[in-house]
């Protein structure tokens, strides 16, 4: 089996040292378990069984060549499969991924219900591993908390489909507030900057008299919402993963493309009477996909991938 590693899918200024690496550690593991990995430095398309890029394009149009290229090798028929690296879903609990490096990776989409995760047959000890690693446990939660946490996502961003955040919010207040009249808290996504200028005086303006409703300062740790918090809402981002690990009842509005479908509600009537989830199952699978930079290297990651494609 022949796999091409795409250097040039990550951009010349990027800073970050470790989506270089997801590219070539990828590749030695190819090779460490007998198969044919290339690192490939070009932008001409390699014929192979899996093209492997760091990160993925959902607009068609961008003009960066970095971009054009993940287009090129996602849509290329000359590949069999499409393997990508994402966020590691369990990166709440350290706020960094050193030491060991754990990120998520797919075949052909980053969402559920697009991508293959590998995750048909999954394996405890996998869990096992990564909660030692990373020191997670599942949490139980009394429930004292008052407020219900709203998670926003990038404005108008790939993971919400084009869809604005400031409606996504208006129509997720409007299911709460018809079953509960608990304090709202709305936190924006800490990395959409843009925020700050295109729609939080918007949203200031909008709710500023509503006592029953407040907006996180831009920055606010997560944790310090928690520390209140009845539940968490958002659409289908991983900013619920660690809530729910935690035990906080989570509430979503995308289930087709969240990984939390089956250890949270859509149903917002169900919102003063969350039930439990078997979140052991959940964390077993989700574990299934997530591979240190070790297991990377030494190939025991693509020995599991390989059987998918």
């Amino acid at each position: 089996m022949k796999v091409v590693s795409y250097y040039n899918v990550v951009p010349n200024k990027n800073k970050s040292q470790e989506k270089f690496d997801i590219l070539t550690k990828f590749i030695q593991g190819v090779n460490a378990a007998g198969d044919t990995g290339i690192v490939h430095n070009g932008y001409d398309l390699q014929k192979c069984d899996v093209g492997m890029i760091q990160g993925w394009q959902h607009e068609v149009g961008k003009h960066a060549p970095h971009l054009q290229l993940r287009q090129q090798v996602m849509h290329c028929t000359a590949n069999t499969r499409v393997c990508t690296a994402d966020a590691n879903l369990f990166l709440y609990a350290n706020k960094t991924n050193h030491p060991h490096h754990y990120l998520r990776y797919s075949f052909d989409g980053v969402f559920p219900n697009t991508g293959n995760y590998f995750d048909n047959n999954p394996n405890p000890k996998r869990w096992e591993q990564i909660s030692k690693h990373l020191q997670i446990q599942i949490q139980e939660k009394s429930l004292k908390g008052k407020n219900i946490v709203i998670c926003l996502q990038r404005n108008k961003g790939w993971s919400m489909g084009k869809l604005s955040v400031v409606h996504w919010l208006e129509s997720v207040i409007s299911k709460i507030t018809k079953y509960s009249d608990r304090t709202i808290v709305i936190r924006l996504h800490p990395g959409d900057k843009k925020a700050i200028v295109d729609y939080l005086p918007l949203l200031l303006q909008k709710y500023k008299s509503n006592p029953k409703i407040k907006i996180s300062p831009f920055g606010t740790p997560l944790e310090q919402d928690l520390n209140k918090a009845w539940a968490v809402v958002n659409h289908n981002s991983s900013s619920i993963v660690g809530p729910l690990i935690q035990g906080y009842p989570g509430f979503i509005t995308d289930p087709e493309r969240s990984q939390c479908a089956e250890v949270t509600h859509t149903d917002f009537s169900m919102i003063e009477t969350p039930q439990q989830f078997d979140r052991q199952k959940w964390l077993q699978r989700i574990s299934m996909f997530h591979w240190n930079f070790e297991e990377l290297e030494n190939g025991t990651a693509w020995r599991h991938m390989r059987e998918y494609v």
